[in-house]
């Protein structure tokens, strides 16, 4: 009788404890709201479609009236040879993203933490944060207008004694430049969780290393570099998790017929299938298809860096 007392007291206990940081993070818990509804509305509710790669739908029955066709649309990726064309360009622009674009905004936020500057380095920050507010819409006008006939790039070109070139539709150019657009897009905002990280350092590790004699690169390499390490592991498993998205809106906004051999990546494979051609459930197979293969390269990642860095390094 008296376990079972312990027992019901330990779960009253664990429960007031429960009830005790509910009320003193109520107000972080009411700002999560938001993304919460967000998350569910247009992430979780939507999940219900993905019956449409197992199906083979008919806009007049609807989802659940339409017949199943068991995997049958998988087998068909499995045997489109173009579907592998596809993938290929997907992951390679990925991982040019990822290889040369991830580590950039780490450099952009240990390069300007050293500035002593406050007004000169809140106005490279702000600067640097613009063009993540502008849709790829603008920004492809603007970067069809500098590598234009007439534009600027070319201009630079002639001036060399070149002869100007269409850019935009050389597949020998057009990666490059996307990763290029890409990283002069997203690295000051990429850069914030990293200004974050290094303002909670101890600033009493500086002055000791100043105190030994340490040079500014010397305190970047031995301070800040290892102090930030689990965030960056952190920020490259989430990056993994998105290997195989290389960015609808931009290169929808920028590629045209020209490049499809070396641009056309999933998702715009997916936009013709599904929205230009209305094959729907062979569509969402493909999708299906890319969300798997995410999960499956996130859990890889997330034990690889378990491994090398331990438990604190990882998600999970």
């Amino acid at each position: 009788m008296s376990d079972r007392m312990m027992a019901v007291s330990t779960r009253r206990a664990l429960k007031g404890e429960k009830i005790k940081k509910i009320k003193q993070y109520r107000v972080l818990l009411f700002m999560l709201i938001p993304a919460a509804v967000y998350y569910i509305i247009f992430h979780y509710l939507p999940m219900y479609g993905v019956l449409l790669a197992f199906k083979d739908f008919k806009i007049t029955q609807g989802i659940m009236g339409s017949p199943w066709a068991g995997l049958r649309h998988f087998d068909k990726i499995i045997n489109d040879t173009y579907f592998y064309t596809v993938l290929k360009n997907t992951i390679i622009i990925s991982l040019y993203k990822l290889v040369f674009g991830f580590p950039v905004p780490i450099i952009f936020a240990l390069l300007l933490s050293e500035v002593s500057n406050m007004k000169f380095k809140k106005m490279v920050q702000t600067v640097s944060y613009l063009p993540h507010f502008i849709s790829w819409v603008v920004m492809a006008g603007i970067f069809f207008t500098l590598f234009s006939l007439d534009g600027p790039i070319n201009g630079i070109v002639k001036l060399f004694g070149g002869d100007p070139m269409l850019f935009l539709a050389d597949d020998r150019y057009f990666r490059i430049i996307l990763v290029v657009t890409s990283i002069f897009q997203g690295f000051g905002w990429g850069s914030i969780i990293y200004f974050a990280a290094i303002s909670s350092i101890d600033p009493q590790l500086y002055e000791a290393a100043v105190l030994d004699g340490a040079g500014r690169f010397k305190r970047m390499f031995y301070i800040s570099i290892p102090m930030l390490a689990p965030v960056i592991a952190i920020m490259l498993i989430l990056s993994m998790s998105g290997i195989l998205d290389a960015g609808f809106d931009q290169i929808f906004n920028m590629y045209n017929v020209k490049v499809y051999n070396v641009s056309d990546i999933i998702d715009t494979y997916v936009y013709r299938k599904g929205l230009i051609e209305m094959n729907y459930s062979y569509a969402t197979a493909v999708g299906l298809f890319k969300s798997v293969v995410a999960l499956i390269l996130i859990v890889i990642v997330n034990q690889v860096v378990k491994w090398i860095g331990g438990k604190e390094h990882a998600i999970w």
